[in-house]
């Protein structure tokens, strides 16, 4: 028998609302995030600690600009964007405000996760507000974010903001019930997945990268933030979310899909490295490799097979078996072109190869996560 997550247990939470149940018929639904509002702080009296994950912003701003055009410039996007986070914000302020409680806006870009310091720096920021019983509400900077360095989806920005600040349960509110073994809206046969406990191949071939009018990520998105928070040591729910009241209905009916994390406690930078979305290249290893990197050994250049990507020392890297299956992830200490030459060399000779004396492994198993089985 499987154990489900216990949200009133929680001790942090993370919470992402989709564009499409924040705004209905090209307005604010103001209705919705009140209904919303009473459920986080029924949690909230509980001692949880609630952290929301927010899209919309460039959706209103579109609509106060009354800028018809389907397809935006960048530079448009980030104009609607900085319009459409006042709307956002104010809406917040006014439901939670009626109910006694504040709330912070906090902006992010992609490098305010994916850089160790700026992770850092991002985590004491939202342990200030939540210290002082502040509820973080938290977007994407789009003002300022470019294509090149943007999550894409608040999905992944959500699960990124669950490893920050390590929060226990991830809860991505869909339009959906949750995940199907087939695409609900087409196949009346679909079933829902009740639970995953590993997110694989099969899992992603379920997903649908169907978006609705307003949103730009689909259930495809929510298994990549559900993988990426799983495997930090973050169980995540995908449960129907454009209702009145949406946790309150999940915590009577329990219809949703949650995806286990396997990992018991991954802190610093290990944990860090597990939730990283950026990987810069990748690295095949032999079988003697994968034994030695689960009895806790470093990778040494004799068990490396493959380069794939260019990178450089200092970058992560993801690490892959013979069958290309993931095994990891890590801080690697050679570039693309000298990992190449040292491939399947001792560590003895590294030094006649490049020229210098260098680390004997190209990943030390310091700065190394393993997937969880």
């Amino acid at each position: 028998m499987v154990n489900f997550p216990a949200i009133k247990k929680s001790q942090r939470i993370v919470i992402k609302i989709g564009s499409s149940l924040l705004i209905a018929k090209n307005e604010f639904n103001f209705k919705w995030l009140e209904s919303f509002a009473d459920d986080v702080l029924d949690l909230k009296k509980r001692g949880i600690e609630l952290i929301i994950v927010a899209s919309g912003a460039v959706s209103l701003g579109r609509n106060y600009l009354g800028i018809e055009k389907e397809k935006l410039k960048i530079n448009e996007k980030q104009a609607c964007a900085a319009c459409g986070q006042l709307i956002l914000m104010n809406n917040f302020m006014k439901a939670f405000k009626k109910r006694n409680n504040k709330v912070a806006q906090v902006l992010l870009t992609f490098s305010d996760t994916e850089d160790r310091k700026n992770s850092l720096n991002s985590r004491e920021t939202i342990n200030s507000l939540l210290n002082v019983g502040v509820i973080p509400i938290i977007n994407e900077n789009d003002t300022v974010a470019t294509d090149e360095l943007k999550f894409g989806d608040n999905d992944r920005l959500a699960s990124r903001v669950a490893q920050i600040i390590s929060a226990d349960n991830l809860i991505l509110l869909s339009d959906v019930k949750g995940l199907y073994n087939k695409n609900p809206k087409s196949d009346r046969s679909a079933k829902l997945v009740p639970l995953v406990k590993e997110i694989n191949q099969n899992v992603f071939k379920m997903a649908t990268n169907e978006t609705n009018l307003y949103g730009s990520g689909g259930m495809y998105t929510k298994l990549q933030a559900a993988e990426i928070a799983t495997n930090f040591g973050c169980n995540t729910l995908i449960c129907k979310g454009n209702i009145d009241n949406p946790i309150s209905c999940f915590l009577k009916n329990k219809i949703g899909t949650w995806f286990l994390s396997k990992r018991k406690e991954n802190r610093g930078i290990k944990n860090w490295l597990a939730g990283t979305i950026k990987i810069s290249g990748s690295i095949m290893i032999d079988d003697g490799a994968v034994k030695a990197l689960n009895s806790g050994a470093s990778l040494l250049p004799s068990g490396v097979k493959k380069i794939s990507g260019k990178f450089t020392r200092g970058d992560i890297i993801g690490i892959i078996d013979s069958k290309g299956k993931k095994v990891g992830k890590g801080i690697v200490y050679y570039d693309s072109i000298e990992a190449d030459r040292i491939r399947g060399k001792k560590s003895s000779e590294i030094k006649n190869i490049l020229g210098y004396e260098g680390r004997d492994e190209v990943v030390h198993r310091d700065y190394l996560t393993l997937n969880v089985k």
